[in-house]
């Protein structure tokens, strides 16, 4: 569970409706900018400098107002932007750790299961065959981690089976923020890097040359030069 995402939904309807707020304050204040802008040209005539330098002023201090509003509804938009993706980037992290766990649990239920040893063994050369220079993907299809799922089999294939190059071949959002090295959108498993002021923060696994989370504090390579240059 990410701490906080039940808040997300009252966030959300929270930080819109103070947008549709500014809108209202905009549209009030462009009518008033109408009104004094007609009142303007109706009387100008009969004005005093004084009076049209005051009557000038009223209207210049309402378009600051209206861009006040717009400024403010940018920001708050930006705001609900990253709030958004500080859950999305959460929840990729979670699901990253939950397949490493899924995967940990499902490898280690083939030596629970004497039963599966056999029928393992007839499988083997097959499955090397096919998941050849795939990696991760070495024993997803072997029968025990489906009886050990029972129901949630298919699942759990979905899960293992997807690819870093099977992600990168899907389209693409242009808002969608990317991370590592590579520069390409979260998929798989990442890790991230303990440099509080790492200016990439998450990287997947490949890239950094890791199969498995190392234990303790880990540091990219670029935080890591950084640290020997301080030294």
């Amino acid at each position: 569970c990410v701490p906080g995402i039940e808040n997300l939904p009252c966030e959300l309807q929270r930080n819109f409706q103070l947008m549709r707020e500014l809108d209202q304050r905009t549209e009030d204040k462009k009518v008033e900018i109408d009104s004094l802008a007609a009142e303007y040209i109706e009387s100008v005539k009969n004005m005093l400098p004084a009076e049209r330098v005051e009557h000038l002023k009223k209207i210049q201090s309402a378009y600051s107002k209206c861009k006040e509003y717009s400024d403010d509804k940018v920001q708050l938009a930006m705001q609900t932007y990253e709030m958004v993706d500080k859950h999305i980037r959460r929840l990729d992290a979670d699901l990253a750790r939950f397949e490493a766990d899924l995967k940990d649990k499902l490898e280690g239920s083939d030596f629970e299961n004497p039963g599966s040893r056999s029928l393992k063994k007839g499988r083997s050369q097959k499955d090397k065959r096919g998941s050849r220079g795939r990696g991760r993907r070495t024993s997803e299809d072997d029968t025990p981690k489906k009886k050990k799922l029972k129901g949630g089999s298919e699942f759990a294939d979905t899960i293992l089976s997807v690819h870093p190059s099977d992600v990168l071949d899907m389209p693409v959002d242009p808002n969608e923020p990317t991370y590592c090295l590579c520069h390409q959108v979260s998929y798989g498993e990442m890790i991230g890097c303990d440099n509080l002021d790492c200016p990439i923060e998450w990287f997947h696994f490949a890239c950094v040359d890791l199969t498995t989370k190392p234990k303790g504090k880990w540091f990219c390579p670029r935080c890591v030069q950084e640290r020997k240059k301080k030294k």
